[in-house]
């Protein structure tokens, strides 16, 4: 199998393995790492799937885009992160019916209920899996910012995970009370929470000026410390969302609800970009998917831009009951 390479949205001459991309977390000048060509689903590799359960499908999807991880290594983190200690349920992600022609894909059967577990369970895996072979013997220091839900599924996934401490910055106002809770309640010895003055797009902000930032990044170096991401800006994140609309669209034709290659639309209420960036990712590699639809709260950022193709950060910060979508500056 050809390797993947991933580039820098910034820098398309820096190029690293998805090992390399997934350590890293941002480029050095701030971009984000992507894949310089998709892995393909073709119709024969969908209608296989529709019999497999969603480890397996994961594989198929992770072997295509994972290519200096070994299908072995790739087995171990999907079984550890899907184990039924952590989801309830086999299925992981099921879709429930809501109506002729409407169906609801259940993320938050994970251990925090919330939707970023199905990333967040399989991230700490690869990425020990990568600082095993990058051999340089490192602790990984991983920023995060949140409006609410990363923050408590990057605790938990993270928690006492050998070799790599983390450190979560929410928005003192921005989340809710069960959210705060949930990260200030969070055990472990490696897990740090830090509440800021702003909203979460100022927590984001902060966090890539500190992987950017010369004095920070000399100041880790002696101390044999590496800073890497568990937002979706990091390819690690995004990769592991791929696989539910792939298997979502694998249960559809499995149920006898649609036929193999009739496509469908897909509804994503988005903040950061990142969970509809990987929907179009599935899209790119062929799931027959007929429109991606952006779904917003009243700080409607993206929807404005996605109508008119401008990008108008500046306009009010609305608090809403959807804090986790509460975000102007969106990274993907």
């Amino acid at each position: 199998m050809k390797r993947v390479q991933y580039q820098s949205t910034r820098d398309k001459t820096q190029k690293v393995s998805s090992s390399q991309a997934i350590l890293q977390g941002l480029s050095a000048e701030g971009g984000l790492f992507v894949p310089e060509q998709l892995p393909k689903l073709s119709e024969p590799m969908l209608e296989c799937m529709i019999g497999q359960d969603y480890i397996q499908r994961a594989q198929t999807i992770l072997e295509g885009f994972l290519t200096d991880f070994s299908p072995e290594e790739i087995e171990s983190c999907l079984k550890g992160a899907y184990h039924v200690q952590k989801f309830s349920g086999s299925q992981i992600a099921p879709l429930a019916r809501l109506g002729e022609n409407a169906y609801l894909l259940e993320l938050w059967h994970g251990p925090t209920c919330a939707f970023k577990d199905m990333a967040l369970q399989l991230l700490p895996r690869l990425m020990t899996v990568a600082a095993q072979k990058s051999g340089d013997g490192k602790e990984i220091v991983i920023l995060v910012a949140t409006s609410g839900d990363t923050g408590k599924a990057a605790l938990e996934g993270f928690c006492d995970v050998p070799g790599i401490r983390i450190v979560v910055f929410y928005p003192e106002e921005g989340v809710s009370p069960l959210q705060k809770l949930q990260m200030a309640t969070q055990e472990g010895e490696n897990v740090f929470v830090a509440a800021i003055h702003g909203n979460f797009d100022d927590a984001q902000s902060g966090v890539k000026k500190l992987f950017c930032d010369p004095q920070t990044i000399q100041m880790l170096q002696k101390q044999n410390r590496v800073f890497s991401s568990a937002n979706s800006i990091n390819w690690g994140r995004l990769l592991p969302q791929i696989v539910y609309y792939v298997s979502a669209y694998c249960d559809l034709v499995r149920d006898e609800q649609i036929a193999l290659g009739d496509p469908i639309n897909v509804c994503v209420p988005t903040g950061n970009f990142g969970n509809i960036l990987a929907a179009y990712y599935a899209k790119q590699m062929g799931l027959p998917i007929r429109k991606l639809i952006c779904a917003s709260n009243k700080n409607n950022v993206l929807t404005d831009f996605i109508q008119t193709g401008v990008y108008d950060r500046n306009r009010p910060f609305y608090a809403t009951t959807s804090p986790s979508m509460d975000i102007l500056i969106s990274s993907n």
